[in-house]
This record gives C-alpha cells, structure tokens and sequence, in this order.
C-alpha cells in the first residue's frame, strides 16, 4: 500500500486518549504501529461508549489500523521481549510513543543501552510530573469560567477532551520531527510533552494570557454568542437551532442578503451611531442585531434556513446531537472521503473515518479496523524478532505472551 510514512515501525505503549491517539494518526498515514497491550486490556480496554455486549467503542476507536501483541511485562521475560521490540535494529525503527511511566521497562537511558540512537516520545500529565488528566487540566486553565450561559454560576466543563486531542497531534508531530533529527544527526532523543502544557500554551497563543495581564481584566461569559464578533444561535420554525456566525466584512453581508435584513441593519447603524462592517461594534450590537434577525428564522423550517443561507454564501451550521449528525450529514456519512464502512471485529460494521489530510502525491488509503486484542502477537514475534514457533508457542505456555482468547 502506497502510503506516506511506510516503512515506519513505531512501538506503542499506552492508554487513554493522547498517545494512543498519535498512534492513530501515524498509523493512518501507514507507519506500522504495534501496541504493546497487557495480558487482558489496558485500563482502558473497556472504556465507554461501549456495546450491549461491553466491547469498548472507544478503544476500537482509537486503535484502528494498528498491531496488538500482548505482553506480560510484570515477568522478565515479558518485559525483555517489549525492550526488543522497541529497540529492534534498522533505520525506520527504534520509535516509540508512550503516555505511561518512563521507568522500570519503558526507562529511556535502560532502552538506549540497547538503541542509543532511540526515539521516544512521552506524554505526561504536568511537567512536574504530577498526576493529570484532560477533565483537571481543563479546569485550572479557566476554561470553565467561560463556558456556559452569562448568568449561570460556578464552572461549566466541556465534553470534548480537547487537551488530549491537542497532546495527541502533538504527540505525532513530535515523533516526526524527532525522526527526522536523527536522520539528519543520527541522535535519538527523549520528547517529553506535558498534558496541562497544551492547555496552557493555547492560552498564550489564543491572546487569554495578554488579555487578563496586559488589560487586567476577566473574560466574561458570553453564553453561545461569540466572544468580540457576531456569531449565536437562533430557533427555526420548526424548533431545531442553528449556529450563524459573521467574522468578517462578507460574512455580515451574506447574512444581511441572505435574511432581507440590509434596510433594518442600516437604520440601526444610524440609531447607534455604529459601523456594522466592524467586527468590534457588531460584538456590542449584538443583542439589537439579534432582536432584527430572530423573526426571520423563527417563521422558517431548518430546511428553508439552509437554502437562503448557502444561497448566500452565509457562515452558518444546524445544531446537530450525533445521530442527526450521521442521519443528515453528508460530511459524516461514506460520500465523503472521510468515511468509510468498516468491518470492526466483535462491533460489527459502522462507519470509520480515515485520515484528515489530503496528500496530493498519494492516494487517500483504505480506512484499516482495530485489532482484537492480541491478535497480532504470533505474526510481530516472528516478523520483528525472529522468534520460532516452537519459541512462541513455549512463551504461550509460560504466561508471557497472548493471543485472542487467551
């Protein structure tokens, strides 16, 4: 399969969300990635969502298109099996992306006695080493404050688990850029990447730093409308919501030609003395601006409300729960590229999405289901390590290596 990182062997030991996460993303653009999995599951083995059955959806999830050996890295055996597949000699090998405790087996100066020019990319929690996870790191980066309705009070947490997803990209990209030093070099390294770190760097990179430093202030919760631009929610007709936004100079006249609402919005400028081009003075009308639009959606159907506003060119979306999402979407259903139906062992068959990036060099590959757990262990013994049948099946025996079903 013609893909863009094959021939990369990567070696995963995980759990939870961010690196498994950047094994995905490596593994969809076709590095071979091996999961190193416990004899049973990892602690997120049986993680929800799950099936009726109690199958994880989320682990199948976030290991598609991988390897699974499984491994008894509590005996001697086991773990010196686990630091031969991750320190196995050639150019593309020797990678390693891992979001558990670098000691013991998984120590970085112990792996480069065997590999010196090893590459590990290791996700912690806090840069103090401290325990972390997406729902506390969220929470002390203020986030919370600003989520929810304006006169709602205490915190609000969002669902989505964004710094973990954000230390999974990152995760990958790291492994990447540390890849290419060392063929540059031939020097591997140890990256470490800091879960609370992502959440803070956005609040730098986003302006939440500055603001609350340099103009000394609190953002305030501002409910669904935008934060310093016109964007909020209105009901249709026929008592769905949709999200407009209007960031920009087109976008607010999209809007305006897309609800016949020019006239209106001229002699509010006019009553307020305001520039509605600007984003910053559309910010401050926004509730006048509002009370002008909200009779045109409140009289349409969803249905009527997409017409006038694709027609328009407006920036807009329907509020969707997943399975509207999957009922109505084409962009999640199989006409996109993104998509395709997949075969998923034990699941059944669903709707998996692929890769995200587009590579004009290269066709867009086949989107690859889960492993079960352990599935792969006789095939990566033999392929990586040379091992014989006879050597497997004494290692079966003894309780240091598994395959489905034990």
């Amino acid at each position: 399969m013609n893909e863009i990182l094959t021939d990369m062997r990567v070696v995963e030991a995980s759990a939870f969300i961010a690196a498994p996460l950047g094994g995905l993303l490596l593994a969809q653009m076709g590095a071979d990635v091996i999961r190193i999995d416990p004899v049973g599951g990892g602690l997120d083995y049986q993680r929800w969502p799950v099936t009726k059955d109690g199958l994880s959806l989320y682990w199948a999830g976030l290991n598609k298109g991988k390897r699974s050996i499984m491994l008894n890295v509590r005996e001697a055996e086991g773990r010196e099996i686990a630091q031969a597949l991750m320190t196995r000699p050639g150019p593309n090998a020797g990678l390693v992306i891992t979001n558990l405790p670098v000691r013991g087996w998984l120590d970085y100066e112990a792996l480069r006695v065997k590999r010196a020019d090893l590459v590990m990319v290791a996700v912690t929690g806090s840069r103090d080493g401290r325990v972390a996870l997406d729902y506390t790191v969220n929470a002390a980066a203020g986030f919370p404050f600003v989520t929810g309705p304006p006169d709602h009070e205490g915190p609000i947490n969002h669902v989505m688990p964004v710094w973990d997803v954000i230390a999974g990209f990152s995760a990958a990209q790291a492994l990447l850029a540390a890849e290419r030093h060392r063929r540059a070099t031939g020097e591997g390294q140890l990256a470490r990447l800091a879960l609370a770190d992502t959440a803070f760097a956005m609040l730098s990179h986003l302006g939440y730093v500055a603001e609350a430093e340099v103009n000394g202030v609190e953002r305030p919760r501002t409910g669904n409308d935008v934060y310093g631009s016109y964007g909020r929610d209105f009901e249709t007709a026929d008592g769905r919501r949709v999200m407009v936004t209007a960031m920009t100079a087109r976008h607010w006249q999209a809007l305006l030609e897309a609800t016949g609402t020019a006239e209106a919005m001229r002699a509010l400028e006019h009553r307020l003395g305001a520039e509605l081009r600007n984003e910053e003075q559309r910010y401050a009308a926004r509730q006048a601006i509002g009370e002008i639009l909200e009779p045109w959606f409140s009289v349409r159907s969803l249905a009527e409300v997409r017409t006038a506003l694709d027609a328009a060119g407006a920036c807009w979306g329907p509020y969707q729960t997943f399975a509207q999402a999957l009922a109505e979407d084409p962009r999640a259903s199989t006409e996109s590229p993104l998509f395709e139906d997949i075969e998923q062992p034990g699941i059944g068959s669903h709707r998996a999405a692929g890769g995200i990036i587009d590579f004009s060099a290269l066709p867009r590959t086949q989107v690859r289901p889960a492993p079960v757990l352990g599935q792969d262990t006789d095939a990566v013994l033999a392929e990586a390590l040379g091992l014989s049948a006879a050597r497997i099946g004494e290692l079966h025996d003894a309780g240091i290596v598994a395959g489905p079903g034990g």
